[in-house]
């Protein structure tokens, strides 16, 4: 099955922007650039910070110059680890212009991972700023290109400042004939995938297939240009490029307010009023925690009146849409917001999509699917029920891995996604679970780990993470980890000094709560399905750390080897 021809949304003119028509992101930005020229492109919250559309083109030409002056020629790499800033934009939209390949390191890699991006990119050039310097450092002493490194705050010795940078290109550079040089088939960026099963693959996405996910996402999303968005979530996962980055800034000329640090996130909505907005569902989660610790638990009754406050005390009042993925959202957290006035819109995408696959548009969201494929997107279910797709924002391959992506892309030209899905009579997509990670019982039958935990996770906001455990064995159990910023409110409304998770694990009114809430999911679970038993971890997991990926996926196989002693104790 398909979606309308990507031709449909350019056909209605009107609502469309004039970078939606261009070829790659580079002639996008330029569109956008003439048009909003005095506008807020960039900002953080304070405004310490505030570059209008005009001053980001002026720049970008600017770094980009700099850029070719140290030999950045078409089509090769510029690495970028930096927290959300605007900076970011202006090197990587910079990098763009040349015809280069810009890519992002999370910043909660170690020096080993950084090092091994570095050998596989074999960029010579890297952005980044001073706390992040001694693990670039150690990650360049253990191989890799990397002959200049910008920092952005600061010059410190062997290193070149940003300032620096703009200043030292060729007055004669043609900047224009180099970005006009770049075509849709172009790759635009490597997107490095979490490595939740092995070393991170460097997704490469072309120019065209991402502006092909703008117009669709656009068709499907629909937003007025000028807009406000912010980006929070780390820029080298696909969804911050494409929701802040690609879509609302190139695309349509949005302010982005960039938030270095994405816990305050929430704090920083109100003031700035987003008129798109989207997260992973843990962030919607903990503003619904937070609601009902108001006491605002059954939205359904409140007057519109009520409701209208709450939803612009938030600063969600303004948006245009609301969008959730990452992972699984649980139906009551979407029937929760949408009592509240404020529809989510659940998607499903992957790096190697150029983001988004389907979504659910507004006024006609399906809880508990994914919405219907997007436009230029063709779905098929492979027999044992696996996901594939086909189209132009599918990826070119996996940068210096032909073998896996040959095992990625088919000789039909069909993605396998790894995801067990169905699809109903209308269209809207329903993800069971991934392949690979459906837990199969002892008695042989099939379970999705992510649904049981959504559960778990639903039942109450003490509960942080949650991984069911029961592959081949005749129950299932779980590993849980409470919620750090709940846990410690929790421990100083009843008086607790120790706030730690090694000492809220093991008191007896905090396990009380989590076997309560634990009985509380398996009434939403098939029998089968069910926690027949449990153990609190005695310890927080950070994003990127040894048990979660940066975007906070659950490293499965980390977890079991390291929690073995553990899990076997369930069994005993």
């Amino acid at each position: 099955m398909s979606g309308e021809p990507t031709s449909a949304l350019l056909a209605r003119g009107a609502h469309a922007p004039s970078a939606l028509a261009a070829a790659t992101l580079c002639e996008a930005f330029q569109c956008t650039a003439a048009e909003h020229s005095e506008r807020v492109a960039l900002r953080t919250p304070d405004d310490s910070t505030s570059i209008s559309w005009e001053q980001y083109a002026h720049r970008v030409q600017r770094i980009a110059a700099g850029l070719a002056a140290l030999g950045v020629e078409p089509g090769e790499t510029v690495g970028i680890m930096l927290v959300n800033r605007p900076e970011f934009n202006l090197i990587d939209t910079a990098a763009l212009h040349l015809g280069a390949t810009p890519f992002s390191i999370y910043n909660s890699s170690t020096a080993e991972q950084v090092a091994y991006l570095l050998k596989n990119a074999a960029n010579h050039v890297l952005a980044t700023e001073q706390r992040f310097l001694p693990a670039i450092t150690e990650a360049m002493a253990a191989g890799g290109s990397v002959e200049h490194v910008v920092i952005v705050d600061g010059e410190p010795d062997g290193t070149i400042s940003l300032g620096a940078l703009e200043s030292i290109g060729d007055p004669a550079f043609d900047f224009e004939a180099a970005w006009r040089r770049v075509g849709p088939e172009d790759v635009a960026t490597l997107i490095y995938t979490s490595g939740t099963t092995g070393p991170p693959k460097g997704v490469q996405l072309t120019h065209g297939g991402l502006m092909a996910q703008i117009r669709a996402m656009h068709d499907r999303l629909r937003a007025s240009p000028g807009g406000r968005i912010t980006s929070f979530l780390p820029s080298a996962h696909i969804a911050d490029r494409w929701s802040h980055h690609y879509q609302c800034s190139i695309g349509l000329g949005f302010t982005v307010t960039c938030i270095a640090d994405p816990q305050t996130v929430v704090a920083h909505l109100p003031a700035i009023k987003p008129t798109a907005w989207g997260s992973v569902p843990r962030v919607w989660e903990k503003i619904r925690a937070a609601l009902e610790a108001q006491g605002i638990t059954n939205p359904a009754s409140l007057p519109e009146e009520q409701r209208a406050a709450i939803r612009a005390k938030l600063g969600l009042d303004q948006a245009e849409w609301l969008a959730v993925g990452g992972a699984p959202s649980p139906p009551d957290l979407l029937r929760y917001f949408a009592d509240l006035g404020l529809e989510l819109c659940e998607l499903l995408g992957m790096s190697e999509t150029s983001c988004t696959i389907t979504c659910n548009p507004p006024g006609r969201a399906k809880i508990g699917t994914c919405g219907p494929v997007i436009d230029g997107v063709e779905l098929e279910l492979a027999d044992d029920g696996e996901l594939l797709v086909r189209g132009a924002m599918v990826m070119s391959g996996y940068r210096n891995a032909p073998d896996k992506t040959a095992e990625a892309i088919d000789a039909d030209g069909w993605l396998h996604t790894g995801d067990i899905a169905q699809i109903d009579a209308e269209g809207y997509v329903t993800v069971i679970d991934r392949k690979k990670e459906l837990i199969i019982n002892a008695a042989g039958k099939n379970m999705s780990p992510a649904n049981i935990e959504a559960a778990l996770k639903s039942a109450h906001p003490l509960i942080g993470q949650a991984v069911a455990i029961g592959d081949r064995r005749p129950y299932n159990v779980a590993l849980i980890v409470l919620d750090p910023d709940v846990a410690a409110a929790f421990a100083q409304e009843h008086g607790i000094q120790d706030a730690s998770s090694r000492r809220l694990a093991g008191h007896e009114h905090v396990q009380e709560i989590v076997a309560g809430a634990v009985a509380e999911a398996n009434t939403q679970l098939a029998r089968i399905e069910q926690i027949k038993r449990h153990t609190i971890l005695p310890c927080d997991w950070a994003p990127g750390g040894e048990e979660l990926t940066p975007t906070m996926k659950l490293r499965r196989k980390p977890i079991a080897e390291k929690y073995a002693a553990e899990i076997d104790a369930l069994y005993a």
